[in-house]
Order: structure tokens, then sequence, then C-alpha cells
């Protein structure tokens, strides 16, 4: 999809009897990927016979990747969030807001820093070599 993340949108996506209503949407680096994905269950014995596909998915792709998945009850309209194979049920506004800037935008931020001090690194070493030549032609 490559299309931006609006409220409208998800809306739309999550319209029911709608095509892409069915299945995950995936965002990704503050775009949306793709929609009316269909993910892999988590078959852990140890999770509760009460949580259907949705929750399931979410547990499953959260083991395997490094996403944060926020679920939204069809039926209750309950938000629950599963990371790193766990899944927090029931989960206020404010706590979801909390986690996603926690897990999301601190860690981007700091992967741009990193990516920052690494380019004015690599600046620093060719601003060197240029140097170098320079000093080098001079001396020819």
């Amino acid at each position: 999809m490559n299309a931006d993340v609006s409220p409208q949108l998800l809306v739309n996506i999550f319209e029911p009897k709608t095509p892409l209503h069915d299945g995950a949407v995936i965002i990704s680096e503050n775009k949306i990927a793709a929609a009316a994905c269909v993910l892999p269950l988590a078959d852990d014995k140890d999770i509760a016979k009460e949580l259907g596909t949705r929750h399931r998915a979410a547990i499953g792709i959260s083991k395997e990747s490094d996403s944060i998945v926020v679920i939204v009850s069809e039926e209750t309209g309950k938000i629950s969030v599963a990371k790193d194979g766990t899944l927090i049920a029931d989960v206020r506004e404010d706590v979801l807001k909390k986690i996603l800037i926690s897990n999301v935008v601190t860690k981007r931020f700091t992967i741009e820093k990193k990516q920052r001090k690494i380019n004015i690194k690599n600046n620093k070493k060719d601003k060197e070599k240029d140097k170098i030549k320079e000093e080098e032609i001079k001396k020819d």
C-alpha cells in the first residue's frame, strides 16, 4: 500500500464487510505497508483457550518479529497489546499511548541518533582522507 497512516484510513480499512476488513494492517516506517494480512498463529499450549484467532496471531507475530501488535476486539472494542510473545489484555488508552511511545517513538529516535553519529564519524573520516590526498598532491 505504501500509504500514510491516518485515523481515517485505518477506520476505512477496518470497516466491516469491506475487502480489507479481515486480517492485519502492517505499519512500517510510518507507512501502511499492507492490509488484510494473514499472520502466523501461536499454537502454544499455555495460551488461554478463550483467545481467538486475532489474539493468537498477535502473539505469534510478536514472537517471530520485533513488532508491537495492537489488537482491538471486534466484539467488545477492548484493546490488547502483544510484544515478544506476551499479551497484555484490556489496555487503557493512556497505557497504550505510553507503550507505543516507549517502544516505537523512542526506539526510532534512538536508531536515528545512532545513525547520525555513524554519519558524522564517516564524514570526519572522509574529510581526513581528502586532506591527506590534498597534501600528497601538493607534494607532487
